[in-house]
């Protein structure tokens, strides 16, 4: 069995990732990783740390459960304690995304609020190589470039990882060893998440294949993470020489990319890791560059990207944008500042329900019309909602629906040749509702 000790000051050392005098939060959920976590900083003598705790309110009484172990043994080791309850469900129903995302937006921001407001120089939480072997995988099958498939990396800003060096079955015998209590999460085993999928699924699976599977894998993360730095310095140059930094916008001048390199390759670096454009995105920019001399935008979450005369104008999205988007037959996914969608082609008999959460809308694929259209709702816009009889303006339903001005305001409409069918993460038109006798395909919307 591996000495965690050992290992945890180890890796510290070769990544020089705090010292024993370091301002440290630790973020403890209660579960074994970040329970074994604390110890490990207890045990090893870090006497300038604090946790922070929170509570996404998402399991009732056992996230009331989590609370109250990391109050007790914040206690028992007398050490400062941050606790916090989140409303996540109304930062998902704001935002519009996954709750994945929201708690995770919600966390880290009020780790960065503490950190400032408190002093501390790092947060450090439990992710360890398992964590780093699965976002591989999802990031695999979600479709990224080198830096996705890296895994998880150390050092973030003022985020350190320091169990990346120890998998789940350490950690597990670690704290059994040392009787360290700790909380099971009832949703880790649902594979309800692709997380848990992969986890329970797939790697067990490859595990069988290569009984030393974890450790290739750790060898294959780090030669990716050392390729990624390499790539990301050459990136840094040619950011240099083709982006410019104007008043209100970026501006990327395409043609000065060397023509020996992979122009749809160099975007994408660029594009994503500035400003969180989506591989699938990239894709429909470059294509727009080289068959349309037209002006089209392209969104991420937080920025426009326009093309222009062979460059790229790149600028935050603003309140009035309509964030308009058209998606043709085949994408896969697409985004805009507030929403992104996955977008798949099935057949009804792959569904044993038609119910389905709000963030997810099944229609006739033989009622739909390619190109679709993805939009900011407007005023005069009108639907037919399902379960509803007749005609509804989306103004006058959202009223009802009793959503906040800001909600209302971040609202997107799926339209098909002019006619609305989807208000996105809210109700479907009844016209393209999906019928157990007659639809054949259907088409699956799913908000990420």
């Amino acid at each position: 069995m591996m000495d965690l000790r050992k290992g945890f000051e180890d890796y510290v050392s070769i990544h020089g990732l705090f010292t024993l005098s370091s301002r440290i939060l630790l973020a403890v959920s209660g579960g074994v990783d970040s329970m074994v976590m604390l110890d490990l900083f207890v045990s090893l003598g870090y006497h300038n740390i604090a946790i922070a705790h929170c509570n996404f309110s998402l399991r009732s009484e056992e996230s009331d459960g989590d609370e109250e172990l990391v109050v007790s043994t914040a206690k028992r080791y007398g050490i400062k304690l941050y606790s916090i309850r989140f409303d996540t469900k109304a930062e998902m129903a704001q935002s519009g995304d996954s709750m994945e995302m929201a708690a995770r937006r919600l966390r880290y921001n009020w780790f960065e609020e503490l950190c400032q407001r408190e002093g501390y120089e790092f947060v450090s939480v439990a992710h360890h190589a398992d964590d780093s072997i699965e976002t591989f995988f999802i990031n695999l099958l979600r479709g990224t470039g080198l830096r996705g498939l890296s895994g998880i990396a150390c050092c973030s800003g003022r985020v350190r990882r320091p169990l990346l060096f120890a998998s789940r079955e350490d950690i597990l015998c670690y704290a059994k060893k040392n009787n360290i209590a700790f909380r099971e999460d009832s949703s880790n085993n649902s594979t309800a998440y692709l997380r848990n999928k992969i986890r329970l699924l797939a790697v067990p699976l490859f595990r069988s294949f290569n009984e030393r599977f974890n450790h290739v894998m750790r060898g294959n993360l780090g030669r990716l993470q050392a390729t990624q730095k390499f790539l990301s310095s050459v990136i840094e140059k040619i950011e240099s020489e083709v982006l410019t930094h104007k008043d209100s916008y970026d501006e990327i001048e395409v043609d000065k990319i060397d023509p020996s390199f992979d122009k749809k390759f160099v975007l994408f670096e660029i594009l994503n890791s500035r400003y969180g454009f989506s591989a699938e995105t990239v894709e429909s920019l470059c294509a727009a560059l080289s068959e349309s001399e037209s002006p089209k935008k392209f969104f991420s979450r937080q920025y426009v990207a326009c093309t222009s005369r062979g460059r790229i104008l790149v600028l935050k999205s603003g309140k009035e944008d309509e964030c308009e988007v058209e998606i043709k037959r085949g994408s896969g996914k697409t985004d805009t500042s507030f929403v992104s969608i996955s977008i798949k082609e099935d057949t009804l008999d792959n569904f044993q329900s038609l119910v389905l959460p709000k963030s997810e809308a099944l229609l006739d694929l033989d009622k739909i019309s390619f190109p679709l259209c993805l939009r900011r709702w407007k005023a005069g816009d009108a639907f037919f909602p399902l379960g509803m009889s007749g005609k509804k303006k989306v103004g006058d339903f959202l009223t009802d629906r009793k959503l906040s001005p800001v909600e209302k305001s971040r609202q997107m409409v799926l339209l098909s040749a002019q006619k609305i069918v989807w208000v996105v993460g809210e109700r479907i038109d009844n016209r393209f509702r999906v019928e157990k006798k007659s639809t054949k395909r259907v088409l699956h919307l799913k908000m990420e």
